[in-house]
């Protein structure tokens, strides 16, 4: 991965001291650094589509490190955070966690503990991304089945056989298969397993949802 690709950490901490030794430890694993001395500039001109994570000191001035938390959460976005803090208590602490944050540190924070948590949540929020890409891939191929198609998915999502689906939807055994086929080519699931891997949860979630059945 080249470095223009690599996943991009925020690092936002109102000393420049630390912003500049924590920059050149996190750029040491190949993770790019855009550091922020103001909370308030870091909201207005983050880019939330980043792959990576958010690195956030508790305290600073004009909106500290827990209330950015809550407003990152609140908006929706899903970078992981990282709290750091000089003065750490376990208010603070569960406050954080309790609100969404991936892992709550304190300074002088271990340079290897620092990394390896970092270098876990920029996983997980890869994973995050992959997951999202999928289910909306999936949503969109799932949203072209004719709801006859969908309601065979259903049952084939159930474990019935064609002839059980046949009489269940009162359908000929020809015209199950027929419908069969075309889930199976319209979803792009090579198998019987990835089918239901991929779609189990969705037709669990339009039977609860008209706008989807």
């Amino acid at each position: 991965m080249s470095l223009e690709q690599s996943p991009l950490i925020h690092l936002v901490d109102d000393d420049d001291d630390v912003r500049h030794g924590l920059g050149l430890l996190i750029g040491s694993v190949g993770l790019r650094v855009q550091g922020w001395s103001d909370p308030l500039a870091f909201l207005a001109g983050f880019d939330r589509r980043d792959i990576g994570a958010i690195v956030l000191d508790v305290r600073m001035p004009g909106l500290g490190g827990l209330a950015l938390l809550e407003r990152l959460v609140a908006d929706g976005v899903d970078l992981p955070v990282v709290m750091l803090t000089g003065h750490g208590t376990v208010e603070m602490c569960r406050r954080a966690f309790k609100t969404g944050a991936a892992e709550f540190l304190e300074k002088p924070v271990d340079d290897e503990q620092l990394l390896e948590a970092l270098q876990q949540a920029v996983r997980a929020h890869v994973r995050s991304r992959e997951r999202r890409a999928a289910d909306g891939a999936a949503a969109e191929r799932y949203a072209q089945l004719s709801p006859r198609e969908r309601e065979v998915l259903a049952l084939i999502v159930e474990g019935l056989t064609n002839k059980e689906i046949g009489r269940s939807l009162a359908l000929s055994p020809r015209t199950v298969e027929a419908h069969r086929a075309h889930v199976f080519d319209k979803l792009a699931a090579p198998s019987l397993v990835m089918l239901i891997r991929q779609y189990a949860a969705l037709v669990e979630r339009s039977r609860g949802d008209p706008a989807t059945a």
